[in-house]
């Protein structure tokens, strides 16, 4: 473990065999979720008078980046009187462990989100104020210019890199979030190749020809006139 194992016992014999029988379950945590930190165990006789139930109670408390926590109780009334030691802390090592599954499960959800959360701009239109960007998996989203982090809606063009929040509108996904990750030039990460992302060169021959187009029209009013 990154951490070593605290075992505390309370009213309870500390014998070799349970402290190693508590190690090896803590190990096997640690090879199915390895990013666990810390291992916590309390073994305790609350009542040494208690007469229904299990006499034992046992806690594990297990910390698990970024900042949670998994916690597991099991309470003399849990576990049937004739439960051995051993049974009560294995019972809890497998509670455990369905936390942490489902724990891991999440997180491994939230990874995937974020990962899929890329995307570059295909359409804009600037009068209207909103557009269109083409996500990692080649869906459209739409989104308007108030969605746009820090008021860049201007500064977006065919191509920009930008990481989103998606949900669902009335008219299908939108975007509720839209930051600029990169400007045009920089092929997004994870897309195909043949995907519609503009140079700086090719952004700059565009200007220029807009120009030139602009001139050439001014002179064709002028020689009508």
């Amino acid at each position: 473990m990154q951490l070593p194992i605290l075992i505390t016992f309370r009213d309870v014999a500390k014998t070799p065999d349970i402290k190693e029988f508590i190690e090896q379950q803590a190990r096997k945590l640690e090879k199915f979720c390895p990013h666990m930190i810390s291992c916590r165990v309390a073994v305790e006789r609350p009542q040494k008078s208690q007469r229904a139930g299990n006499p034992y109670r046992v806690r594990l408390d297990i910390a698990v980046p970024p900042g949670k926590e998994v916690v597991v109780v099991k309470d003399p009334l849990d576990n049937d009187m004739r439960d051995e030691l051993r049974t009560v802390i294995l019972d809890a090592f497998k509670a455990a462990r369905r936390q942490l599954d489902a724990l891991v499960e999440r997180q491994r959800g939230e990874v995937k989100r974020h990962e899929e959360a890329v995307a570059f701009v295909t359409r804009l239109f600037p009068e209207a104020g909103y557009g269109f960007i083409r996500t990692a998996d080649g869906r459209d989203v739409y989104f308007h210019r108030n969605s746009v982090a820090d008021d860049d809606f201007d500064r977006l063009a065919i191509g920009t890199q930008v990481r989103f929040e998606e949900e669902e509108g009335l008219k299908g996904p939108q975007a509720t979030t839209v930051q600029i990750v990169d400007k045009p030039g920089v092929r997004i990460t994870g897309l195909s190749a043949d995907s519609p992302v503009l140079t700086t060169g090719d952004a700059r021959t565009g200007q220029r020809e807009s120009a030139k187009r602009k001139r050439t029209g001014k002179s064709k009013i002028r020689r009508a006139a």
